[in-house]
């Protein structure tokens, strides 16, 4: 029986020593503590995503160990995985082979209007979005891309630990986190709070400088939008973050909601 656990740890032996931009040397990546024991995977139906991760602003050097950790979370877990940096992916015919879509930390004008347009169409057929940290940090010109997304990035303080609060500990992406949960990350703040969505975790502002967003600092969500769902998460830009187990079971956990089978 495929467990997920198995999936992680084969993982973090890929990816350990993936760089980062912030640093010359190689992220020397914790074991993970904290979170409660790993279970199986969920039944569902097989599906399929599309990872995009063009980026045309600021390229993170965390990219290859997401597109990595989604490939590996996908083998592991029932879902087929096909990563493209390639925009002309986002037409009708292809986009309707595949059951939701990653922005893997893309960042500045990615699509142009066309590209757009058919993304509009795919989502208002039921489908699904997932957003990875600096998807929040892209098309500033589209303004139902970020009603989407639920929010809009701002500014960050420099990469370092806090501790994030699960909010609704009920939902796929949350449900076997540690609460509180310890880690490092580059704290996101965004231009409002998001509106109209169900927050997933936050992060307590009491535990790292630079956040601007009070107690209820946002930082996952999901919510139903224009015919489809969408989850976003503001964590991942380290790469560490894909070999963290509690990370990668939010991350999984919010795209199987996405796809719907969850």
């Amino acid at each position: 029986m495929r467990r997920r656990w198995t999936a992680l740890v084969s993982l973090a032996v890929a990816v350990l020593t993936c760089k980062s931009n912030d640093a010359t040397a190689p992220e020397l990546c914790p074991a993970t503590a904290g979170a409660p024991a790993p279970t199986s995977p969920t039944p569902h139906a097989p599906f399929r995503i599309l990872v995009f991760s063009r980026t045309t602003g600021y390229r993170h050097a965390s990219i290859p160990a997401g597109i990595t950790a989604i490939q590996v979370l996908g083998s592991f877990n029932d879902f087929a995985v096909e990563a493209t940096e390639n925009p002309t992916a986002f037409s009708d015919a292809n986009l309707v082979r595949f059951d939701a879509v990653v922005f893997l930390n893309t960042t500045g004008d990615p699509l142009d209007d066309t590209q757009q347009a058919a993304f509009e169409r795919y989502i208002r057929a039921g489908h699904g979005f997932v957003g990875v940290h600096a998807a929040a940090d892209a098309e500033y010109n589209w303004p139902w891309y970020h009603n989407l997304l639920g929010a809009t990035f701002a500014s960050h303080p420099a990469i370092q630990d806090a501790t994030v609060i699960v909010v609704d500990a009920t939902q796929p992406s949350t449900r076997s986190l540690p609460s509180p949960w310890m880690r490092s990350d580059e704290w996101y703040n965004f231009t409002a709070q998001p509106a109209g969505v169900t927050l997933l975790t936050r992060v307590d502002e009491a535990t790292y400088t630079g956040g601007t967003m009070g107690p209820a600092h946002p930082i996952s969500w999901q919510h139903l939008f224009d015919g489809g769902r969408a989850w976003y998460t503001a964590m991942g830009h380290t790469g560490c973050s894909y070999t963290e187990r509690a990370f990668l079971d939010h991350l999984l956990g919010g795209i199987e909601w996405a796809a719907g089978v969850l």
